[in-house]
């Protein structure tokens, strides 16, 4: 069977090295839309970050969000919700408190309590920039629990972010804890640049298991799904699709799992992997 649906992640993949959709990428997405093929969006962004460059996808994308947590149509209608259970949320953060500098929970929300963070270092290089782009949708607060407990809402995620060594070892103990069971999680990195998010999500939520269940309401069988990513985040959905195509500039623990591979971000990766597996007679070639 030929690919019906198309997974896409955003920084790394979509998005060349400048944050910029290219036009060679969004034409060959464009192209596949047209034959009928349905594409999707799997980023760890919330939908603030990503609406602009969602309108400029082809009509009927689809936005699966902060690691899987959400799912959105273009114009923001929420079709899915999978959210962290407050009392967990708030356990989390009480409970990391020692051993981690600052935390953010993300709402589904339009408004400044969208992101809401103690202890968050703003002036640091890899985070300012965000700041300066977001801060409307962002509020500090001296304790990141109570504000969860007055919202009244189930955030999407936890996040965190430090250095690539710092935001491994939070992981393994988050593993540890008696409640590891009520909560997933999932590390983006950089190590470039020694950065990296990790982000705590639902149970048992990830980008695979999201795009599972978007492939299933929609009939499609994950033989039918082509995947592509370039970091961790991203290996749950390349699991899961029966096409999975990893970016030229992806992690070195992705590229060895020995899926084929595309070129980088930089050099329309997307747009090659479209045309080799999608719209190129062969179809399907060997990895």
């Amino acid at each position: 069977m030929p690919v019906t649906l198309i997974a896409v992640d955003l920084d790394g993949t979509l998005l060349d090295s400048d944050g910029t959709l290219s036009d060679p990428n969004r034409d060959a997405l464009e192209k596949a839309a047209a034959r009928g093929l349905q594409i999707a969006v799997a980023t760890g962004r919330s939908f603030h970050h990503t609406k602009d460059l969602a309108a400029r996808m082809p009509d009927g994308t689809v936005l699966i969000l902060n690691n899987g947590a959400l799912v959105k149509n273009r114009t923001g209608t929420t079709l899915a919700h999978h959210g962290l259970p407050a009392d967990t949320a708030r356990y989390l953060v009480e409970t990391t408190r020692e051993v981690r500098e600052g935390a953010a929970a993300i709402f589904d929300r339009s408004d400044a309590h969208q992101f809401v963070c103690e202890r968050v270092d703003w002036t640091h290089p890899h985070r300012q920039r965000y700041y300066l782009l977001h801060r409307e949708s962002i509020t500090e607060t001296g304790s990141l629990g109570d504000a969860i407990a007055e919202l009244g809402l189930d955030p999407l995620q936890i996040g965190f972010t430090g250095g690539v060594r710092a935001m491994r070892e939070l992981a393994a103990s988050l593993d540890s804890l008696p409640r590891a069971g009520e909560f997933s999680h999932t590390l983006t990195e950089y190590p470039e640049r020694d950065f990296s998010l990790l982000d705590v999500l639902g149970p048992g939520r990830s980008k695979g298991r999201t795009l599972a269940e978007l492939a299933a309401s929609r009939g499609i069988e994950a033989d039918d799904v082509m995947a592509v990513g370039d970091n961790l985040n991203d290996r749950t959905m390349l699991e899961f699709a029966g096409v999975a195509v990893v970016m030229g500039n992806a992690s070195p623990e992705l590229k060895a799992l020995g899926w084929p591979e595309t070129a980088t971000n930089d050099a329309g990766g997307i747009a090659q992997a479209i045309e080799r597996f999608v719209l190129g007679e062969a179809g399907r070639p060997a990895p």
